[in-house]
């Protein structure tokens, strides 16, 4: 359903004459995604550059300037489809485009905040989305707005009137599929995984013709299923995924496996690769799988014209706790005794923070970001986890009923160290700045088996706080070192992005609706602003008419609420809401 130009005194023929109601907007094209770290009056790629860097070059909002800042609009999605509210805006020639929980998308003027055209997806009554009705973001392409549905569909927006262009079914939503993350555009090809790890799908990372929604290629990222590429329209056999199936996996196990990339990807134009993560393998219970299980809980370099997967690094071998590997990696170079290290790092949910050589996917280097880790004591020299076999919960085969194994105190929660929220890397302070939560959790196993869309987990668990006086923090990370320069400590869990910029700032919102600015180089809050619900959208910043602007969602929600146990009871009174609040200096 599309909503068109809330100015009803213009027909939307006039709408489209006037360009957006008197928006100029040119189509995006690969030079533009390519580029868009480097240039600052767009933002038209998720991560503000495929590397997904988070940074932005520019200074005019700085600490000194940053006190100064304040709302030029804000923007309210309407209705009573609220919930949590993860998206990151993009903005190409004056028009912002943003998706809202239950799968929706809206043009707005990024001028004045006035909706130009809003589209809902029909989703059908039975989608089973694990941790929220949530969406994260579009991708731009030519003349289109592209994202995924709860109901795993990718569909093509026409950029000036909300008119679907193109749609396509990714897969089946009935067995558990479903799509929230942003897709990733390179090459003209779109670029998408699926979620749905706790249902136990196989997880897939696929890619599209974006201009007109054509299959390309096709890669399970579950250990023994094949991989398939499209030539001159005909689906052609492209290797088995790990070469044979299920060598890390019993039995028919690696038929289910989980291992969804569910949170997006990144990419490299250096080394021609994407860089993809990928979920829990399924059930939770790993005494019913043992095995390393690939290629869960890891992160995938993938050939973007092929769909071939190049090479892994598994954070979680044979994972018990739930630590989907899917956090974003981040390319990023460093000097080391005169030589450019190719690089990438990522902060898993596991608890450890990852430098990788990101040519081959070797192990640089590991170190803990969470303050508390119970499920390993470390990392051996090739980044392996050095296992702490009684804290892994135990097998209910062992317990006089068979129906649950021994409780563990499992420390991070499976929540994670950091969850999907992306974190953000400086060029100047050569800095990650972390959003991260300090709990845990008790965990057992359950038996189970699989059961098509039905919840495939065999574990129980309740998550608590560590910490009486927060959860949440903020923590700047050096990469080269593993020395933490500085946090912010926060009552409730984080669950939005990071952004950082040139003017020495980093920008993040909290559950409390706060959008916060730091020094980045000292930690020194600098500004808080309460938005009116809680923060668990990614912050970016772009200029325009010579003026700098911040925006980020608001609206209070995600997987803390539903999932939290203990944790949720401590927000339980935070409110919810769907508004994009707009921020810049005052002209004089």
């Amino acid at each position: 359903m599309i909503k068109t130009c809330k100015n009803n005194k213009l027909s939307l023929s006039l709408c489209i004459t006037l360009a957006l109601c008197g928006t100029a907007s040119a189509n995006v094209t690969n030079k533009d995604i390519a580029n868009d770290q480097m240039t600052t009056d767009d933002v038209v790629s998720y991560g503000m550059g495929l590397q997904g860097q988070r940074y932005s070059p520019l200074t005019k909002i700085n600490t000194s300037t940053v006190k100064e800042m304040r709302p030029a609009w804000a923007f309210s999605l309407g209705g009573e489809k609220q919930r949590g509210q993860e998206s990151q805006p993009m903005i190409k020639d004056g028009v912002m485009y943003i998706t809202g929980s239950y799968s929706r998308v809206y043009a707005i003027d990024a001028r004045t905040g006035e909706e130009l055209w809003q589209y809902d997806a029909r989703l059908p009554d039975g989608i089973m989305p694990c941790c929220d009705v949530i969406n994260r973001g579009v991708a731009l392409y030519d003349d289109l707005v592209i994202f995924g549905t709860l109901d795993a569909k990718l569909v093509a927006l026409n950029k000036d009137t909300g008119k679907v262009v193109w749609k396509k079914k990714v897969e089946d939503y009935k067995a558990g599929y479903s799509i929230t993350a942003a897709p990733i555009v390179v090459k003209g090809k779109i670029i998408t995984g699926v979620s749905g790890g706790e249902f136990g799908i196989v997880g897939k990372v696929r890619a599209y013709d974006a201009k007109n929604g054509q299959i390309v290629w096709e890669r399970p990222t579950v250990e023994g299923h094949m991989g398939y590429i499209w030539k001159n329209g005909k689906k052609v056999d492209n290797g088995i995924s790990g070469g044979k199936p299920g060598q890390t996996w019993p039995g028919d196990l690696w038929k289910s496996g989980g291992a969804a990339p569910w949170l997006g990807g990144t990419y490299d134009a250096d080394v021609d690769l994407l860089f993809f993560g990928t979920g829990n393998p399924a059930p939770w219970n790993s005494h019913l799988r043992p095995g390393d299980n690939y290629f869960s809980a890891s992160r995938l370099a993938i050939d973007p014209d092929t769909g071939k997967i190049v090479w892994h690094f598994q954070t979680t071998p044979h994972d018990g706790w739930d630590y989907d590997g899917v956090n974003e990696l981040i390319p990023f170079d460093y000097k080391e005794k005169g030589k450019t290290i190719k690089a990438a790092a990522t902060a898993d949910r596991n608890g450890f923070f990852y430098v990788l050589n990101r040519e081959n996917g070797d192990f640089i280097r590991g170190f803990p970001f969470s303050d508390k880790i119970s499920w390993a004591s470390g990392l051996d020299e090739n980044g392996r986890p050095i296992f702490v076999d009684a804290n892994r919960p135990g097998n209910p085969m062992d317990s006089a009923d068979g129906k649950q194994g021994k409780t563990v105190v499992a420390a991070p929660s499976f929540l994670g160290g950091k969850n999907w929220m992306p974190m953000a890397y400086s060029q100047d302070t050569e800095l990650f700045y972390v959003p991260s939560n300090e709990w845990e959790m008790d965990i057992w196993n359950e038996p189970t088996a699989y059961k098509k869309g039905a919840a495939y987990l065999g574990a129980g668990f309740t998550i608590k706080a560590i910490n009486d006086d927060y959860i949440g923090v903020l923590k700047a990370i050096d990469p080269k070192t593993g020395k933490e320069v500085w946090r912010y400590k926060n009552y409730s869990p984080l669950w939005g992005g990071v952004l950082t910029t040139a003017g020495n700032l980093v920008f993040m919102g909290n559950p409390e609706g706060y959008l916060l600015a730091f020094n980045a180089k000292t930690g020194e809050l600098k500004y808080k602003f309460n938005t009116g619900s809680g923060i668990v959208g990614s912050p970016v910043t772009w200029d325009m008419d010579g003026e700098q602007y911040v925006s980020v969602l608001s609206g209070w929600g995600g997987a803390v609420p539903l999932w939290g146990g203990d944790v949720a009871k401590r927000i339980k009174h935070l409110n919810q809401g769907g508004s994009v609040w707009t921020f810049k200096l005052p002209k004089s």
